[in-house]
């Protein structure tokens, strides 16, 4: 008998508790490993099969004429015109915001713009702006509400039919 049993059995009834745990504990470990042996011993392990083929790497396509029957498609002459944005963001500073935010973006022509401030969920909290721009680039500074609770905001600024999301963080 070893010696921790020895001394659970001078502990009286809870000694005797400890000694019938034990032995069971050992013996469902036991009985456990048995099985899983048993179970896996039928088993092989399968290699997944290689497949040989000679495929060859995609290429794009870099120019010239692609022939369709009686008509043609020449990849220089059918470029489509580049389509110029109206608005460009260039920057949204300082962020995070404290009290006042700067934001800086190009037109390339006159036109009705919004800035508004949306909560993360996509509510509109406050509308900082609406009205009508000039072409150019444009230096707006706008007055942050002191009912924004610090967090993270969204600053929405839309012209036309075009719309530019900035995060800001305000303090």
């Amino acid at each position: 008998m070893s010696r921790l049993y020895k001394i659970a059995l001078r502990i009286t009834l809870p000694g005797i508790f400890f000694l019938v745990f034990a032995m069971s504990f050992g013996t469902y470990a036991q009985q456990d490993s048995i099985r899983t042996a048993l179970r896996n011993k039928g088993k092989k392990a399968v290699k997944a099969p290689e497949i040989k083929a000679n495929i060859t790497p995609y290429k794009s396509f870099t120019g010239g004429n692609i022939s369709f029957g009686a008509g043609s498609l020449s990849s220089k002459t059918q470029q489509s015109p580049k389509q110029d944005k109206l608005l460009t963001v260039i920057k949204v500073s300082p962020n995070p915001v404290d009290a006042q935010v700067n934001l800086v973006y190009r037109l390339e022509k006159e036109s009705i713009v919004s800035v508004k401030i949306m909560d993360v969920l996509g509510n509109e909290i406050v509308t900082l702006s609406n009205e009508r721009v000039s072409s150019g680039e444009q230096t707006k500074s706008y007055t942050i509400p002191s009912r924004l609770n610090p967090g993270i905001y969204f600053l929405r600024i839309v012209a036309g039919n075009e719309n530019v999301v900035k995060r800001i963080s305000v303090l």
